[in-house]
């Protein structure tokens, strides 16, 4: 099974199936999520580190084609490390993000700090979704379960994801990865606007952990806030069967097609 990107160095082959829905030349915003990720989690830590947050500015719409990853660790110390990583398509910055990492410590807490549980269908008794997958190529890398609502049709829906492909050629997809592609998908999950007639483009994404998911599936159990000035805000808390674990906010550019 072909990978979505094939990795030498700094430099990225990107392929075809990373294509989003919104423009076939542009790339899903999982797509490059997911380098980001791939790239912060490759940068050595002087102690064992999980990842805590991840915020990618969509600078420019990213290209299916070459990309260079340049990265740097904005701050080191012993509980932290804050790093810098960019995506160049012709030396031009199209993504620029930050990946907040914080040390990894076995603790043992009060009896009464429970994990919050998820009240929804699990994958399997949830519904097959299709995600639109004969308009955008990346989809066809993910399965889609719908737990409450249906995935681009408005309302508050919940979604569990599944990354089925390999995302970097030769390399296992880490459980943050998983998080992050799945996030990216919050603008679908609780769609408010008709996908036939409104474009709901995300600038940002910003994925926060309080642990680390486990398992191959990842819920969005999402909301949306609209507003009338061309802004609006795609919200998810993200699950895994265990329970809650992080949230993810993306800011949209809204459109009518």
């Amino acid at each position: 099974m072909t990978a979505i990107y094939r990795v030498d160095g700094n430099s990225v082959v990107t392929s075809p199936d990373a294509a989003g829905p919104w423009d076939p030349r542009m790339q899903h915003g999982s797509a490059p999520a997911s380098l980001v990720v791939w790239a912060a989690e490759r940068m050595a830590t002087s102690v064992p580190m999980d990842i805590a947050r991840v915020t990618i500015d969509l600078m420019r719409p990213v290209p299916v084609a070459s990309l260079t990853i340049a990265t740097e660790v904005l701050r080191e110390g012993r509980k932290i490390q804050l790093c810098g990583i960019k995506l160049l398509a012709d030396g031009v910055v199209v993504v620029g993000a930050t990946v907040l990492k914080i040390r990894r410590q076995a603790l043992t807490l009060p009896g009464d700090v429970k994990e919050l549980q998820v009240d929804l269908p699990a994958p399997e008794q949830s519904l097959l979704e299709d995600g639109h997958a004969a308009t955008s190529p990346f989809v066809r890398s993910v399965s889609m379960r719908a737990a409450r609502g249906r995935f681009g049709q408005a309302g508050a829906g919940a979604i569990w994801f599944r990354v089925d492909k390999p995302l970097i050629e030769g390399q296992a997809v880490s459980q943050a990865t998983r998080a992050v592609v799945a996030a990216d998908f919050s603008n679908g999950t609780a769609s408010t606007l008709d996908f036939r007639a409104w474009t709901y483009i995300n600038a940002d994404l910003t994925v926060s952990f309080a642990r680390q998911p486990v398992g191959d599936w990842i819920l969005l159990d999402g909301e949306s806030w609209i507003g009338a000035d061309g802004t609006g805000l795609a919200m998810s808390r993200l699950a895994d069967r265990q329970g809650y674990f992080g949230r993810a906010v993306q800011s949209l550019v809204i459109e009518k097609r």
